[in-house]
């Protein structure tokens, strides 16, 4: 199968980017610890010195990479993005076609989703914290599977006529199965899920 590219910036917005490998550990603990503050308690309940505390670092360091707590739940939603961006594009790599391929990347996310259950909390509170963060992490998030369908289209995998609207439908499928099933269930089997939601993308709804 083509496999289509997605580049984006090793920088983090809203951080300042470290020079060297036990900065960039430090800045990875600093996010880590964000993540789950901020999806514990949430944004405004969420103080500085509780990330640092959790991170392990001096209050001093949190400003070597931070202006503020803002900057740090930017970033931190920056960091979901990329997550989701490298590991469904590890999921898809070996894709049989593109139908396979969006099997391949909601079982990925589905797993994750479960076993980042804050990143709902987090990605949700963006929308109130910081508007841009919440529309870059879903219009890129589609603006990729609108890229892949296209691709796809163009090889004969799919219907020619898909677009923006079909990649809207398939990213908003994709979030809520993995909210119900992910964040809101330990139960069910994610591959399974992911097998009938691939057969609705495959086969609609048109009785058989």
């Amino acid at each position: 199968m083509q496999k289509t590219g997605d580049s984006s910036s090793a920088a983090t917005p809203g951080a300042k980017q470290p020079r060297t490998e036990r900065g960039r550990r430090t800045l990875r603990a600093i996010l880590d610890a964000a993540a789950v503050e901020f999806g514990d308690r949430g944004f405004h309940e969420t103080g500085i010195i509780q990330i640092t505390q959790r991170a392990g670092v001096a209050l001093g360091t949190f400003y070597t990479y931070f202006d503020s707590k803002e900057d740090v739940f930017r970033a931190l939603v920056r960091d979901f993005s990329d997550k989701v961006r490298e590991g469904a594009g590890r999921a898809l790599a070996d894709a049989t076609d593109q139908i396979d391929a969006e099997r391949r990347g909601l079982d990925w996310f589905l797993h994750f989703a479960r076993q980042h259950k804050e990143i709902y909390r987090i990605i949700d509170q963006a929308e109130f914290v910081d508007q841009d963060s919440f529309r870059f992490h879903y219009e890129t998030t589609v603006g990729r599977i609108r890229k892949r369908l296209e691709a796809a289209a163009a090889r004969g995998e799919v219907r020619a006529d898909v677009g923006e609207i079909h990649a809207w439908a398939i990213g908003g499928m994709n979030v809520f199965l993995g909210l119900r099933y992910g964040v809101w269930s330990d139960k069910e089997d994610l591959s399974e899920i992911a097998r009938i939601a691939n057969d609705f993308v495959a086969n609609g709804l048109a009785p058989k």
